[in-house]
């Protein structure tokens, strides 16, 4: 077992603490379902200490930094991430249940964001504005001020960089509160930053539960922007808690995203990619393309390819590096089971199922791969984000009956367009109601430097790219007379 060695504790003021109650919550290994160490259950006086720290370093040490020096700590940061890469891995798949390759690639896109971040620390321009006759106008994108991220258990240590990498080039002081689920790798990236030099109270990390932790980070008074990853039920709750002070929200709250395969399209490159778009981390993932939207006139022949690469797929334990590893933990088993049984007991075809292999971890919370068609556009299915590996396949007449039905959900997160056709490349992906469409590839490599968010139910706000800074930045305008 590869355990965190800052189990059991937070990260506030550039030190370890324990909760002031000193209460713990137990960590559980999705692919046995025991218990393999615990972790600190913050409250509301740990978060307030945390926003102090984070206050005093925004006035202090962190705010007063030059843009330069703050981007040279940042790439010293991700150099040191970089360093300890294979046992982050580790800490990430065991904590995540994901496979292990899928945890390094993590551990590299959250070096990647701290790259980028570093680099842009000091391009944040500003501009002048001509006005009247012996005026001088500048509007400058300064910091917000303390920053709270509440961020999910599906990509810990990638969303810990997504999320504080933006706000701190921008010169933010920062809270992160992760998800009890998995916030191993998190305590231990935020030591990592104070032995790369970021000072003190810059990076804060409060464990514990979303209803204590996190309702105690959204409401707190302290706190200038909240940018929160997860569900739209818990958003909404977040966004109302954050409402009573005026602090403004980012969100970014789920999909339920298509891929669009015409009769023209490259099946050669289509179906490994809608394949690898739908297990990835297990099917839990925002943007996972959990709808198939199919011609009719090859919806067939689609579907049949498809069921031979499901047939195809490994599950095992997260060390074994299988296709698909466990779930996160019971209740997200439950809950994705439930979806896989009401369609069975709604006559839903079953197309494909991978194999299960018989010598699982009896514990371990372990979902076949799944591919349902046809499923009628109004079926739950069709229309609720699963947050497993299932896979909705739906037929389409023609283009415009394609973009009604990609539309028709209340999610606008991310869409991929399969077809060798130049003007319906075009004309489908503008009429996509989400905040990235991909046009015969999916997902780009994680596209760090994509702003990425949604429509809708989806959220509002950007993260990701340079528009990240501008969400975790304001404007400042000065007007000068000096005639």
């Amino acid at each position: 077992m590869i355990a965190a060695q800052t189990a059991g504790t937070m990260f506030i003021e550039g030190t370890f603490a324990p909760a002031a109650s000193g209460e713990t919550l137990p960590v559980i290994d999705p692919a046995t379902g025991a218990t393999t160490g615990a972790i600190s259950a913050g409250g509301a006086d740990d978060v307030d200490r945390a926003v102090r720290s984070a206050t005093d370093s925004f006035e202090g040490a962190w705010g007063r930094l030059a843009a330069a020096d703050r981007g040279r700590l940042l790439a010293r940061f991700g150099t040191t991430i970089g360093q300890h890469a294979e046992r982050l891995a580790r800490i990430e798949s065991q904590d995540t249940g994901k496979p292990i390759s899928q945890a390094r690639a993590d551990i590299t896109a959250a070096v990647r964001y701290f790259e980028y971040y570093a680099g842009a620390a000091d391009k944040l321009h500003g501009e002048t504005i001509p006005y009247l006759p012996g005026y001088a106008v500048q509007v400058l994108r300064v910091p917000a001020g303390v920053t709270g991220h509440i961020i999910p258990w599906n990509y810990p240590a990638q969303m810990f960089a997504r999320s504080l990498a933006p706000s701190l080039a921008v010169g933010n002081a920062t809270v992160i509160k992760p998800s009890e689920d998995a916030s191993q790798s998190v305590v231990e990236l935020a030591k990592l930053g104070a032995e790369s030099g970021i000072p003190a109270g810059a990076i804060n990390v409060v464990t514990g539960l979303g209803e204590t932790a996190g309702d105690a980070l959204a409401r707190h008074p302290g706190v200038d922007v909240l940018d929160f990853i997860g569900s739209p039920e818990a958003g909404t709750l977040v966004q109302a808690a954050a409402a009573a002070h005026h602090a403004r929200c980012i969100l970014e709250l789920g999909g339920k995203s298509a891929q669009i395969v015409f009769e023209d399209a490259d099946l050669d490159a289509a179906v490994p990619a809608i394949v690898r778009a739908i297990i990835q981390n297990g099917g839990q993932t925002c943007s996972a393309g959990s709808r198939v939207l199919i011609e009719a006139s090859a919806f067939d022949q689609v579907t049949q390819l498809l069921a031979a690469e499901f047939a195809r797929l490994r599950i095992g334990v997260p060390s074994s590096d299988p296709d698909v590893g466990p779930l996160i933990n019971g209740a997200q088993f439950a809950r994705v089971r439930g979806y896989m049984d009401r369609a069975q007991r709604d006559a839903v075809g079953l197309l494909a199922r991978s194999t299960r292999p018989g010598d699982l971890p009896g514990g371990g919370f372990y979902v076949e791969p799944t591919l349902f068609g046809p499923v009628h556009e109004r079926h739950e299915l069709a229309c609720e984000e699963v947050f497993g590996p299932v896979l909705s396949a739906l037929p389409f007449r023609d283009e415009s009956d394609a973009i009604r039905l990609a539309n028709a959900t209340e999610y606008g997160l991310v869409a991929g367009v399969w077809t060798e056709n130049g003007g319906r490349q075009t004309r489908v992906s503008r009429a996509l109601r989400v905040g990235q469409v991909f046009i015969n590839c999916y997902g780009a490599g994680g596209g760090i430097e994509l702003p990425f968010g949604g429509f809708k139910r989806s959220g509002h706000g950007r993260g990701k790219g340079f528009a990240a800074m501008h969400e975790f930045s304001t404007l400042q305008t000065i007007t000068q007379k000096f005639a």
